[in-house]
């Protein structure tokens, strides 16, 4: 039996727990809070983020984080992308040498443009051949619920991924293998900005034909930069990016959707972060990803009109305005 540290006990962290838990590990769930903590291990429940949910049995809440790493085989981070960094500066030194690092997060970070694997190589000087993401249509409550779904597992390290796949094979969670690290890390990062563009137009009251449209080119964007990072565009047909991309954009479960909607509905940026404790990652990624597209020279209109908007330059209407109006051209271009 495997030993599994989570670092991160929020709606995915956790939910993602329960997975390495069904398919049979021991799992130490580090919690920035100490209530959280007492909640999971004397009710078996993350009231805060997944309440009404039995926790397994096989997963222990800790508030120290060199006890969670002691003895894990296997090291999953599930913070904020953009305070990844501050926190494993932290943490490097107790995650194990042989330790399979695993990122959960979808994100670029601000200022360097690093995707997560990234950071995680940089600040805790680990080989990329011992990091993973796993990535997909993986709504955390649903997951938690036990509803089917599948998943993608990425590493450049075939023992590695295969590894990671049978850990987190469950009866209700199908992961699928990967070696393209770039085209999963992006099509994550970047499906949270075409979702708040979504749920911006559903905010305004469009219907159907807005949002397909909306999410059509915002993969055929997604697409463009992961082949200009070296990803292989067949991976943004597959969970990584078309699957992870629907579910995100159609469901009211998303946090980035539903920060679209309320950004739609005439509410400010401030207003919005002020009123919740779950974090929408696109909100802080589209500038990230808006500069990493024009480092290599890639047209990103919609990363550009979602940091406009988040900033406080252009209306939620603005942005609905400025997508119909941009020059045509051949859909393949």
């Amino acid at each position: 039996m495997s030993k599994v540290a989570v670092f991160g006990a929020g709606s995915w962290g956790t939910a993602f727990s329960m997975v390495l838990a069904d398919a049979g590990s021991d799992v130490a769930l580090w919690a920035r809070r100490e209530d959280v903590c007492a909640n999971i291990n004397e009710r078996h429940e993350n009231s805060d983020y997944l309440p009404q949910i039995a926790l397994p049995h096989q997963i222990s809440a800790t508030h120290d984080p060199e006890r969670a790493a002691a003895g894990a085989d296997v090291v999953v981070l599930s913070v904020p992308s953009q305070t990844l960094r501050e926190n494993l500066s932290n943490w490097a030194t107790m995650i194990p040498p042989d330790a399979l690092v695993v990122s959960l997060m979808k994100g670029v970070e601000l200022g360097t443009l690093e995707r997560m694997s990234e950071v995680i190589s940089d600040v805790a000087d680990i080989d990329p051949r011992r990091i993973a993401v796993v990535t997909g249509p993986n709504l955390a409550k649903e997951i938690a619920r036990r509803e089917p779904a599948a998943s993608v597992v990425a590493c450049v390290d075939d023992d590695n991924v295969r590894r990671l796949q049978k850990l987190t094979h469950s009866k209700a969670f199908r992961p699928y293998t990967s070696h393209d690290v770039v085209g999963c890390e992006v099509g994550g990062a970047y499906k949270n900005v075409v979702a708040l563009s979504v749920g911006m137009a559903v905010g305004l009251g469009f219907g159907d034909n807005t949002t397909a449209s909306v999410i059509t080119r915002g993969l055929a964007e997604t697409a463009r930069l992961a082949v200009a990072l070296g990803a292989n565009p067949i991976t943004l047909m597959g969970l990584a990016g078309l699957g992870d991309l629907v579910a995100t954009c159609s469901s009211p479960l998303s946090r980035n959707r539903t920060f679209g909607e309320k950004l739609g509905q005439g509410m400010t940026t401030e207003e919005i972060v002020a009123s919740t404790r779950q974090v929408a990652e696109g909100a802080k990624s589209c500038k990230s990803l808006l500069e990493l597209a024009r480092r290599h020279g890639i047209d990103a209109p919609i990363a550009e009109a979602v940091d406009a908007v988040i900033d406080g330059k252009l209306s939620a209407n603005g942005l609905m305005e400025a997508f119909i109006a941009r020059d045509t051209k051949a859909e393949l271009d």
